[in-house]
């Protein structure tokens, strides 16, 4: 029987005294590998005495939390031999890698990956020392590390990352190591909460084991100090079923941690089976595990007479001084010595037959298993025809629409097509983003309780597949495991707070960027962003709802899996968006508002200049046959309405003024194309913005992003952007893009300035321009509003 509250489980318990050993064994065997990561280079069985030369000049690796995951690893190794279960294994602690390495190691899978990591004396020496190691790996759990779907690089985001592997693989049981300096984090503490969107019917199912050793570090740890019960309490008020694995004698902790997992594993087949039964899929108080070990367990109790073991000091390289300090040399080999390592490896230095047997084989083994390679699994997602939800635009410029409801109602109809692949995300936002239409095929995902009145705009059920959470951090993380073992998604949010997850989305870029130099590795699908509640249509939310820099984020990680689009309208959004539901082992960032928006091309002129990523819109152009005297850019719907604006003005006050009107969708055309795959080259770059005209370049963003993606273009000195300067309140929308000046008055002054030969003759037009932006101001004071021939302006020719 395992115990609830704060009681250890009893030392009776499933395992034989023969089992128990077999087991310790093996566990010896996974840390004596752990520590040799962090220390050998040569000499990996101590055949020979130790000598300094043996050792890494740098000693680099996280020695305190990689016990406790390899003796998780090897109990769950027990469970899935015996009772047949399908498992994946997440280290949150990913400092703690080489815990998992070394299981990962003995179950023979590194080596099948690769062959030069061999099981025997050599291939042993090549995995200690390309630990932490020029040339090597990182001392993460990442991205070369077979069966890992979660590096650990930053912490917070383990359960989340869990949950997203669960959802709709209902055979699929995912452990999940947490440490207990990431239970400190924000991200953490929020997604015990997916417990509460997990459904037993269609979906796996989630076991954290919260790892208790005590210390961050060189600080305690929050819930390693409270009560047990108090801890007990939180964890029951979570809705968790808290069992509790305490202690520091390995044989009687071997035991306690046996009868746990048994115990959690049929309380979680009970819940399945029920609800399986029933079809009735009702929020469940699922089981979890409190494993309570010393930091560093079995490594050294001191050094130079400080506490090791149990302490903060054992967090990462316990003996530093082993090239400088004999002793510490000599207690080093002490150490690795008491694992008993000539027990464990036969002469050929592979481990023993009677070790090896104890972990499951072939896909069952949680290194290979296809669900932490989600390109094995990947289904491509079928897809409607996304022309058949095109906006009609019989004339550019003339008519308006909302830009994302459309959007809405190809994501239904993607869903209805994928019901088993595809889910939709989002923080409380979707209606609020028009994209609603998806509740007409799923609702939002719900098991808590029902209330009469949510049945009256709730749109709310118990199999529902669209995620709302108020939490961008545990919406992102369940996104990232449900693509990264092989399904796929969306994902909408306000502009201004999609900088919570800037972190994440970083993690990610950087796992997908070392993913795709590993031939293994299967391709995933992508992650898609639809940024919306954008900065030009938070005027009435006011100055912290503006800030469009999550672009500055996405342009700082790898270009090979870095996309932005800025579609300005409907028909360019669904191109786009068609596009990136395709797509694999990227990031797409959509940028496109939800309000009413000008419409500008119709479907096939959409595709065109979707495919191309910018383009020349002839129609809102005078230079045909000649060079231009000025080209006027939009990047964005706001931006490219205001610069097609200016650029009437301009047209109407000077005739043989030659414009060339530019739009861009895809961001990364305005970089080399040797520094993104999707740069423009300089040949086409120079054909279409010139190579010594002037560019008033309108962008939805902070100005100098595309100074920083274009600095290398020969024309970048004319180079004049316009974009969002951190000037806004509670404005109309026409105040708003005067006060950052990307008004169309702000524009045209500006090409007015530029163009030589209307530096004195324009200065009529510019003050009647001035004056015309006064009235605005004055109108939006007087009114509250922008002027109906401002905010209804069409384009006039």
């Amino acid at each position: 029987m395992a115990a609830t509250a704060a009681e250890p489980t009893p030392i009776d318990g499933p395992l034989t005294q023969e089992a128990i050993a077999r087991i310790d064994a093996y566990w010896r065997a996974c840390n004596y590998l752990a520590a040799g990561m962090i220390y050998l280079q040569d000499n990996p069985l101590l055949r020979e005495p130790l000598r300094s030369e043996h050792v890494k000049r740098r000693l680099l690796g996280h020695w305190g939390a990689s016990p406790g995951l390899a003796f998780m690893y090897t109990h769950l190794n027990r469970l899935i031999v015996e009772q047949g279960q399908e498992a994946i294994f997440l280290a949150g602690p990913g400092h703690g890698a080489p815990g998992v390495l070394a299981p990962v190691y003995l179950e023979g899978t590194y080596s099948e990956i690769y062959p030069d990591k061999s099981e025997d004396a050599e291939g042993l020496r090549r995995f200690f020392k390309q630990f932490s190691f020029p040339g090597g790996i990182g001392s993460h759990c990442t991205p070369e590390t077979p069966g890992s779907i979660h590096e650990g690089g930053e912490l917070g985001y383990s359960i989340s990352h869990a949950f997203g592997a669960a959802f709709d693989n209902p055979d699929l049981l995912v452990a999940v190591a947490v440490g207990d300096g990431e239970a400190e984090t924000g991200p953490l503490a929020t997604s015990w909460h997916s417990s509460k969107f997990l459904n037993p019917v269609r979906d796996g199912a989630v076991l954290p084991i919260l790892h208790l050793n005590g210390y961050k570090i060189n600080n305690p740890t929050l819930l390693a100090r409270i009560p047990g019960e108090e801890l007990a309490s939180l964890f029951r008020g979570y809705g968790w079923t808290p069992y509790f694995v305490e202690g520091d004698d390995p044989l009687v902790m071997h035991q306690q941690m046996a009868a746990t997992l048994d115990r959690c594993l049929a309380e979680i087949r009970a819940i399945q089976g029920e609800a399986r039964r029933s079809g009735q899929a009702t929020r469940a108080h699922w089981p979890m595990i409190v494993l309570r070990t010393p930091k560093g367990w079995t490594g050294p109790e001191s050094v130079d007479g400080h506490k090791v073991e149990g302490f903060w000091r054992a967090h990462q390289v316990p003996l530093a001084g082993i090239h400088e300090n004999p002793n510490h040399l000599k207690q080093l080999e002490a150490w690795l010595r008491g694992y008993r390592p000539d027990e464990l490896f036969d002469e050929t230095g592979r481990l023993i037959p009677e070790l090896k047997a104890i972990a499951p084989q072939g896909a069952r083994r949680m290194s290979a298993n296809p669900h932490a390679n989600g390109g094995l699994v990947r289904r491509a997602l079928r897809m409607p025809d996304f022309r058949s939800y095109a906006q009609e635009v019989a004339k550019p410029a003339q008519g308006s629409a909302m830009n994302t409801k459309p959007l809405g109602a190809l994501l239904r109809d993607v869903m209805a097509k994928n019901m088993d692949k595809f889910r939709v995300f989002g923080p409380d936002e979707n209606t609020s983003n028009k994209l609603d239409a998806i509740y007409e095929v799923s609702k939002k995902l719900w098991l808590a309780d029902y209330r009469p009145e949510d049945a009256d705009g709730g749109e709310l059920a118990p199999d529902g597949r669209v995620m709302e959470m108020l939490s961008e951090h545990t919406l992102e993380g369940w996104f990232e495991g449900y693509v990264l073992t092989g399904r796929h998604g969306f994902f909408a949010t306000y502009e201004a707070f999609v900088h919570i997850i800037d972190s994440m989305y970083n993690q990610h870029a950087k796992w997908l960027a070392i993913s795709e130099e590993i031939p293994w590795r299967a391709p995933i699908s992508s992650i898609n962003l639809l940024i919306t509640s954008t900065v030009w249509r938070q005027d009435h939310n006011g100055f912290t709802h503006q800030d469009p820099g999550f672009l500055d984020v996405v342009v700082n990680k790898n270009p090979e899996v870095t996309r932005i689009y800025l579609p300005p309208d409907v028909n360019c959004l669904l191109s786009t968006a068609d596009h990136c539901l395709r797509s694999h082992d990227d990031i797409n960032v959509i940028v496109c508002d939800k309000q009413s928006h000008l419409q500008y091309l119709d479907m096939d002129a959409a595709i065109k200049h979707c495919t191309k990523g910018l383009g020349i819109w002839d129609w809102a152009s005078n230079d045909q046959g000649a060079e231009p005297d000025v080209v006027m850019v939009g990047c964005g719907d706001i931006p490219t309405k205001e610069a097609l604006a200016a650029t009437a003005l301009l047209r109407e006050h000077f005739p043989d003024l030659k414009i060339r009107f530019i739009n861009v969708v895809d961001l990364f055309r305005m970089t080399p194309d040797s520094e993104h795959p999707h740069g423009l080259s300089a040949r086409d770059f120079d054909s279409l913005f010139t190579k010594d005209k002037p560019i008033i370049f309108n962008f939805h963003g902070y100005p100098w992003l595309i100074h920083r993606l274009a600095y290398r273009r020969t024309n970048h000195a004319h180079l004049h952007v316009r974009g969002y300067k951190e000037r806004g309140n509670i404005n109309t929308p026409m105040e708003l893009a005067i006060n950052n000046e990307i008004d169309r008055f702000s524009l045209a002054i500006d090409v007015i300035n530029r163009v030589p030969r209307l530096q004195v003759a324009g200065a009529h037009v510019k003050e009647r321009l001035r004056d015309m932006q006064l009235e605005c101001r004055q109108h939006a004071y007087k009114y509250g509003i922008d002027k109906p021939e401002v905010a209804d302006w069409t384009w006039p020719y």
